[in-house]
């Protein structure tokens, strides 16, 4: 359900300096983990809506007894550029590979994907999935068995969460995983090798260490090329266009203390960022931190 407020919220800065504290906000400000919060929206919850008396927008009768209005379908130009795009997307992710190494792609159409595992169904496998539309989110779902067509191809990146797992078997802490926090992401001032329509600006992912396991992060991590491999920045996040570690665009922040030392890595929410920017008509993505689990063991991605 969507709530519309007619009236504009107050901005941040008329907030009273309350804003910049986050007082207003004890939890700290939530967002999907994939987008940057619409500060200008932002309202302090003493000001919502206690009881909904009005008509909701729609109602589930709304999509029983008309399930057709609810669908979209696809003109031949609209399914020809999907088509095309899976091939350019391919090459941009050749060309990018740091922060989009591809460990699979499917065929068009087919969900499984027998090279990660034998019972694979991309459709139903993932936590959450995303929806976009020309660019724009526009939902989110537990499965898209019922968004799944024939021309669709499955793209699977990979991902942080495994040089992760060996950080911490080598006993290298991990900030954001003892808070229970999604990892920091940010847009850097570094552009990616556009290819077709995609294109934009790299994403990088960053972890704080001590000196010492800032050293170690950085080799265990470089022997996972297909997940990110090492950082690509040590220290100053100015280099990288970052103007406040507190503030990252995705994901959570986590608190820097004066002697740590920040890693950045490529990372994969690039590839999103590539696909939003092309304004594909239709393209699905995992929801944060709902990744797909395959039958590769860690070893196994280790170079001979």
């Amino acid at each position: 359900m969507i709530l519309h407020n007619t009236s504009a919220p107050t901005p941040p800065h008329l907030l009273n300096g309350k804003f910049k504290t986050l007082s207003n906000f004890p939890d700290a400000i939530k967002t999907s983990g994939q987008h940057p919060p619409l500060y200008d929206r932002l309202q302090p919850f003493s000001s919502f809506p206690h009881q909904i008396t009005g008509p909701t927008v729609w109602k589930p009768e709304d999509f029983v007894n008309d399930p057709s209005s609810w669908i979209h379908h696809f003109s031949a130009v609209e399914i020809a550029e999907l088509s095309n795009a899976a091939d350019d997307f391919a090459r941009y992710c050749a060309a990018n590979s740091r922060a989009c190494p591809v460990l699979a792609i499917g065929r068009a159409g087919d969900p499984a994907l027998p090279t990660l595992g034998e019972d694979i169904d991309i459709r139903t496998d993932l936590p959450r999935y995303f929806i976009y539309r020309d660019g724009e989110l526009v939902g989110e779902t537990q499965e898209i068995t019922t968004l799944w067509r024939q021309d669709l191809v499955t793209f699977v990146i990979g991902c942080s969460f495994t040089f992760e797992n060996a950080l911490r078997d080598a006993g290298v802490p991990l900030r954001h995983v003892d808070e229970r926090r999604n990892v920091a992401m940010y847009r850097t001032n570094r552009a990616t090798e556009a290819v077709g329509p995609f294109g934009g600006a790299l994403v990088v992912s960053m972890r704080p260490f001590s000196s010492a396991d800032a050293d170690r992060a950085t080799a265990i991590s470089a022997r996972f090329p297909t997940m990110h491999g090492a950082p690509i920045h040590r220290g100053d996040p100015d280099a990288l266009g970052i103007a406040d570690l507190s503030r990252p665009d995705y994901g959570e922040a986590v608190p820097i203390r004066p002697d740590d030392v920040p890693l950045f890595w490529a990372c994969g929410v690039t590839s999103q960022v590539a696909l939003q920017s092309a304004r594909l008509p239709l393209f699905i993505a995992h929801a944060p931190g709902c990744m797909l689990i395959t039958d590769l063991t860690h070893e196994s991605l280790l170079p001979s």
